[in-house]
């Protein structure tokens, strides 16, 4: 007999959640971003970039993009057979949107702030800013699994 083969195809998971712009939130946001990845047995090294990832633009979403009463929303979708994780961090501020450090300067020996995109940047394979309507912007981060 000659059956057909099962081929089990891993599928995309997705992660979606509206969060309160506060610290409270923030930390909630990377507590939670955490353990999705480990149920979904992302590789190590991927979740932890996405910890630090999810860390810094959900601070910057409480910090620089609150607006009184409105949430910032945390996605992340990973997508197994192709080792992609995008983390995407969406704010009700679309005016005030995040730009990389400059390369060209003398960086300050001790600076108070501006270091969280500099991590962005060394840990993501690409990162953006894209338009949330109706009025705020998201922040998305990629990052491929480099351990395969």
């Amino acid at each position: 007999m000659n059956h057909p083969s099962l081929q089990l195809k891993a599928q995309v998971r997705t992660f979606s959640q509206l969060l309160s712009s506060t610290r409270r939130g923030a930390r909630l946001a990377r507590l939670l971003a955490t353990t999705e990845l480990r149920s979904w047995s992302a590789p190590q090294d991927l979740t932890e970039r996405a910890e630090l990832i999810v860390a810094e633009l959900a601070a910057n979403a409480v910090f620089h993009g609150r607006l009184p009463g409105r949430c910032f929303r945390l996605t992340l979708t990973f997508d197994p057979p192709a080792g992609r994780l995008r983390v995407e961090v969406s704010d009700a501020r679309g005016d005030l949107h995040p730009l990389p450090r400059p390369t060209d300067t003398a960086p300050d020996p001790l600076p108070t702030s501006g270091r969280g995109l500099t991590l962005v940047t060394a840990l993501a394979d690409h990162w953006d800013c894209a338009p949330y309507p109706p009025s705020g912007k998201t922040v998305r981060a990629e990052l491929l699994d480099t351990t395969s």
